[in-house]
């Protein structure tokens, strides 16, 4: 290993590697119907002129019934020219290029089918796509393997450097692998042995097809998280039969798509999962690759020189910022913006049927349309608020060649962002502010701290624009006994400003108070590195510590008026946070309206009645709004400006980064 085990050249197959940087497939819902775009050869091109060493796109289709037409497709030849070009897009920044293909299964969903019933190895509901798929035949299995294998070959023809196979994460492959999915009784079913056959049989039939020089990778799941579905062993035994039948690197993977274990979101710890890739690195003698929840250089090079894998998977930390490996090479990691785990812009839009974007890089998907020109007649602009969309329009407005200054009422940046990365598994947020904060500096941008603008400094600046990035303030609610010293408001809390008592009651179930709620439930836990030390020690109470690890010292209930919590969550995390609620015993009580606060609690209507939540403190979680105080002088002062972030409209982080950069790049 070099001083740098990151940027130690690798050979998988005879194909040499610039560095241990792997972009593994993630489906962007940028193709048309199959087809290649200009949008994803831009996206891509960006990522290897960032320095990525081996980049693989996809999934990819092995015919028209295994995945829906957002998809890059390689079950036609037509689809090959596309597919040329965008290995070209690739291959020319030094990077090697590879096609990962796939069959959906039971993932697939009827409508992208023409009607047509999603087919399995059995007819097993999906709870993802809440459909029953139809068990396919011995000779639908047989014409499948054919079709993975003329997909391969195309993509060889197309100028790719390898292909890999999706054997996990819930897919037909994989499917055919567990017994969860597969309760056939020929020989694609029953044992183990026959289990295996399929992804086998796809892997011997690519070889045959691609011929003996070209490298396969196959991406396995270490671990389904699906109790009573594949085991370790079994899984050993079938990645050993894998690398038999021609496969020359794993890529381990985690948990299917109905797995109820987090994979992806900020709480999953960095690097989380690599003692899956640390598991068959020390059996087989093939590149291991190792990936999730790694978006940071450090963690990469722990990982890679601590002999946990051969390569690591940098997929969204990517799509936050394409130039990651070249500034982790020259020594400027400090520049780096990194992913938080948040599935705003990736996840969440691929459950709204949207191509995927970046809270964290506004330009992710746009690297045509958002390219930043300088002005040739630079002016003045004052930014006001030094939050998220503050920080965002002032960074493309400086980009722009403007001369641009943050004026932020507290002592540091950051706004929300700060309260966002306050709940346990939501650190990430504050990495967030501290890359915002670095990259406004790394510009030099004038900032000043402390200082809220009246009329007088705007007189006396004279911008020739203003940005107002004046975020939210609490609004009361018409509660009776709202002004009672037992309420506080959920940014206080947050905010570690204010104290509170032992039972506590969050009045509103969105985001905030839930976030609120786990922030306080976690108070009294056990942290990571005392429970660490207590089973090392194997300290006879493991019950107790266990529970005593997600059981705090607050009694904590959420009242909120809708029959749910949560909705303004994406799907990607409110399932998540949903389990973390149940699990810290946060009590939840809905379709509850907040009636009057007293000296006892909170009075709440509910359909079985009036009742009374004891409370020793009330935080409201609800009731923001706008704060643009300044836009009546403004307008007095006949000084153009533009709104943005929670002061045009509460929204996400997402809407305020997006929002600020767009105004940033129009000035």
């Amino acid at each position: 290993m070099s001083k740098d085990p990151l940027f130690e050249p690798i050979t998988i197959h005879g194909l040499e590697i610039r560095n241990r940087i792997f972009m593994p497939a993630m489906h962007l819902n940028m193709a048309k119907n199959y087809f290649v775009t200009d949008r994803i050869v831009a996206f891509y091109d960006e990522r290897a002129k960032g320095g990525a060493g081996f980049i693989t796109v996809g999934f990819a289709t092995v015919d028209e019934y295994s995945g829906p037409p957002g998809h890059i497709g390689a079950h036609k030849d037509e689809f090959i020219k596309g597919l040329s070009e965008l290995a070209s897009a690739i291959k020319r920044h030094g990077a090697r290029a590879a096609v990962q293909l796939n069959h959906a299964g039971r993932y697939n969903l009827s409508v992208f089918l023409n009607g047509r019933q999603p087919v399995a190895p059995s007819p097993i509901p999906s709870r993802l796509t809440k459909e029953t798929p139809r068990e396919m035949t011995l000779e639908e299995i047989r014409t499948t393997i054919t079709s993975f294998a003329n997909a391969a070959r195309r993509v060889r023809e197309a100028g790719f450097d390898a292909v890999e196979i999706l054997s996990g994460t819930g897919y037909l492959i994989s499917e055919f692998l567990s017994p969860l999915t597969n309760q056939r009784q020929d020989e694609y079913g029953g044992s183990l042995e026959n289990r295996m056959r399929f992804g086998i049989e796809v892997v011997q039939a690519v070889r045959r097809t691609v011929g003996s020089d070209f490298p396969i990778l196959v991406r396995v799941n270490g671990n389904d998280m699906m109790p009573g579905g594949i085991t370790r062993q079994e899984l050993t035994e079938y990645v050993g039969r894998l690398i038999k039948a021609g496969a020359n690197a794993i890529n381990v993977n985690v948990g299917w798509h109905e797995a109820r274990v987090p994979q992806i979101v900020a709480e999953v710890p960095r690097g989380a999962y690599a003692y899956l890739a640390r598991y068959f690195k020390e059996i087989f003698h093939v590149p291991v690759i190792s990936g999730h929840r790694i978006n940071d250089p450090h963690i990469a090079r722990e990982l890679i020189g601590n002999h946990l894998c051969d390569m690591v998977a940098m997929g969204r930390a990517l799509i936050a910022d394409p130039f990651l490996p070249e500034k982790a090479k020259d020594g400027r990691e400090h520049e780096i913006i990194h992913c938080v785990g948040c599935a705003q812009g990736c996840f969440d839009n691929l459950f709204k049927m949207r191509s995927v974007e970046c809270l964290c890089n506004p330009r992710a998907g746009y690297e045509r349309e958002r390219v930043i020109e300088r002005v040739l007649k630079p002016k003045k602009v004052m930014i006001i608020g030094g939050g998220a969309a503050g920080m965002s329009a002032a960074i493309a407005s400086h980009d722009r060649g403007h001369s641009v200054t943050i004026y932020e009422k507290s002592s540091r940046l950051g706004g929300q962002l700060l309260l966002a990365g306050a709940p346990p598994g939501r650190e990430e947020f504050l990495q967030l502010a501290s890359d915002l904060v670095e990259q406004v500096s790394l510009r030099g941008i004038s900032v000043i701290l402390n200082r809220t603008v009246t009329e007088d400094i705007l007189k006396r600046e004279k911008p020739d624009v203003v940005i107002l990035a004046t975020g939210a303030e609490p609004s009361k609610l018409p509660i009776p006994g709202i002004d009672n010293e037992k309420v506080l408001h959920a940014w206080e809390v947050l905010g570690g400003k204010r104290w509170t008592g032992k039972r506590v009651v969050i009045i509103g179930g969105g985001a905030v108070g839930i976030e609120t709620a786990l922030y306080l439930a976690e108070k009294g836990t056990i942290d990571a590195a005392s429970l660490k030390f207590l089973l090392i020690h194997q300290v006879k109470d493991t019950e107790l510590i266990l529970q005593m690890a997600t059981r705090g010292t607050k009694d904590i209930t959420i009242v909120e008026m809708l029959p749910e919590i949560g909705k303004d969550i994406g799907l990607s995390t409110r399932w998540c946070l949903m389990q973390d609620i149940q699990m810290h015993g946060v009590r939840v009580v809905t379709s509850a309206k907040v009636i009057e606060i007293n000296a006892q609690g909170v009075i709440v209507e509910t359909p079985e009645g009036r009742k009374v939540l004891e409370a020793d403190t009330i935080v409201v979680a609800t009731g923001s709004k706008p704060c643009r105080d300044l836009e009546e002088v403004l307008k007095k002062l006949e000084i153009p400006y533009h709104v943005v972030g929670d002061a045009l409209k509460i929204g996400k982080a997402f809407d305020a980064i997006h929002e600020g950069s767009k105004v940033g790049m129009a000035i």
